[in-house]
């Protein structure tokens, strides 16, 4: 059901329940007058207090409908919340009215009852409308999730056993005893007065935000259930109107990239809008060491929250002690001083984590701008550098060959990258070495190269 077909239904159900009340208002009365019945017409004022309470809903409804504003951002839900109260203060008004008349009458006398058959007759069609009406408004309130219609509907169920009460006081009188009448409008009262307070706590428990009755459990179960949340920091859950708010707080892996942390937010909400599906969730998380991370993992996360890159990261046991050496990359374009001061910062943070005693050895390497201006290289250059590049591999048997060999010069100078083959068995470790004497002697021999890039690879099958 769509936002205005639903307000639709709501403002018709709560009309259809203005209507009805006002009609049986104007019968009671009419009735309770010709026939002296303070049952009677304490249910007359029962009925014209419910006109009140339908037009409160009605106007309630309509205004709940509202959207979220810049003053109300979570929208106008809770004015049926406060509709609902306003019903349940003239429940009360209403129940110590009729209690005052009927009590008075039974201490002073008078007030003889006449109970024909039109006042029984007014009773059993106000029964029949009642039911009716009860069910179409708790039909409506479920579809919709409008609290001011459940507590109308609550409010003419209550009527139903207040009018039951009224008729087997009528009955009595009927049958020779006229204090029923009185004693009928006290149990009138007293049906009124259990509605009002059922309305009342379940209205104040909306307006404190109260926790909906087990949402908080659910949402907990649903979020440990899904992958990549590692725990759940806290759950919240507010009704406002029809619309449920759940605030979460769960915790990931800090080692996960931003994109899968999005995911995992995205993930967390559809499985709780699946089982709540009238529910708005905000998902937020905190990022959590586990006890399975790596050291190299700490040591990474350590340098991204301080917004440096690292690299070469080694971790030594010495003894009882720890060694870590890393390479930092800061902007070459910093002086030597505040470099230092930024790779201190770095260290200090280190040791925090893993103890003073650690032994941090720092190298600053100058990191290069996220892009940089050049141009190829004239063909007469790239050649020779090609030919430089299989003249020093040549020296290696392990390399296969050399290919592929790109040249730019940029204002730093120049950018050298090519590949390079070797056997598919031979270790990381040792290709890394070998590339490494490579691009060492190849900046011998041409030492205005800025920067090497060896791609080294397996032989293509």
């Amino acid at each position: 059901m769509s936002h205005a077909d639903r307000s639709n239904t709501k403002q018709l159900a709560a009309l259809g329940s203005v209507g009805a009340s006002g009609a049986l208002t104007a019968a009671k009365l009419v009735v309770g007058l010709m026939t002296g019945s303070i049952g009677l017409m304490s249910e007359a004022a029962h009925s014209a207090l419910d006109v009140g309470a339908a037009l409160i809903t009605y106007f309630a409804v309509r205004i709940s409908d509202k959207p979220p504003d810049d003053d109300h951002p979570y929208g106008h839900g809770k004015v049926e919340s406060v509709a609902a109260l306003s019903e349940t203060a003239l429940l009360f008004a209403t129940s110590l009215f009729i209690i005052y008349e009927a009590v008075r009458r039974l201490q002073m006398g008078g007030g003889e009852v006449e109970a024909n058959w039109w006042s029984v007759g007014v009773i059993v069609a106000s029964i029949v409308i009642d039911i009716g009406r009860s069910r179409a408004l708790m039909r409506v309130a479920r579809q919709t999730k409008s609290q001011a219609l459940e507590a109308d509907a609550l409010h003419f169920s209550s009527d139903i056993l207040s009018s039951a009460v009224v008729l087997v006081g009528l009955l009595l009188v009927r049958l020779g005893y006229p204090i029923a009448d009185s004693i009928a409008a006290i149990g009138v009262a007293g049906f009124v007065c259990f509605a009002g307070w059922r309305l009342g706590r379940r209205t104040i428990d909306t307006l404190i935000d109260t926790a909906p009755a087990g949402i908080a459990e659910r949402v907990h179960a649903i979020a440990r259930r899904t992958p990549g949340i590692v725990k759940v920091d806290r759950v919240r859950a507010r009704g406002v109107g029809s619309t449920l708010h759940v605030d979460i707080e769960a915790g990931v892996n800090r080692s996960l990239p931003l994109e899968r942390v999005a995911e995992l937010k995205l993930q967390l909400a559809g499985r709780i809008r699946s089982a709540l599906p009238d529910a708005e969730i905000a998902v937020t998380t905190t990022a959590v060491a586990l006890d399975d991370e790596s050291m190299r993992e700490r040591l990474l996360m350590i340098a991204a929250y301080h917004g440096q890159a690292i690299h070469h990261v080694t971790v030594q046991k010495l003894g009882e002690k720890l060694s870590i050496s890393l390479d930092l990359e800061i902007d070459g374009r910093q002086s030597l001083g505040e470099a230092h001061i930024t790779a201190s910062e770095l260290e200090a943070a280190i040791r925090a984590e893993f103890g003073e005693e650690i032994e941090v050895d720092t190298h600053i390497e100058p990191l290069l701008p996220e892009e940089i201006g050049g141009t190829e290289a004239p063909a007469p250059l790239t050649e020779a550098i090609a030919a430089s590049i299989e003249a020093i591999a040549s020296n290696y048997q392990s390399v296969i060959d050399t290919h592929d060999v790109r040249v730019r010069r940029g204002a730093s100078g120049l950018f050298i990258s090519f590949h390079c083959t070797f056997a598919p068995d031979q270790s990381v470790d040792f290709v890394h070495r070998t590339v490494s004497e490579i691009e060492t002697r190849l900046r011998e021999r041409w030492p205005d190269t800025r920067r090497i890039m060896t791609h080294a690879e397996p032989p293509e099958e």
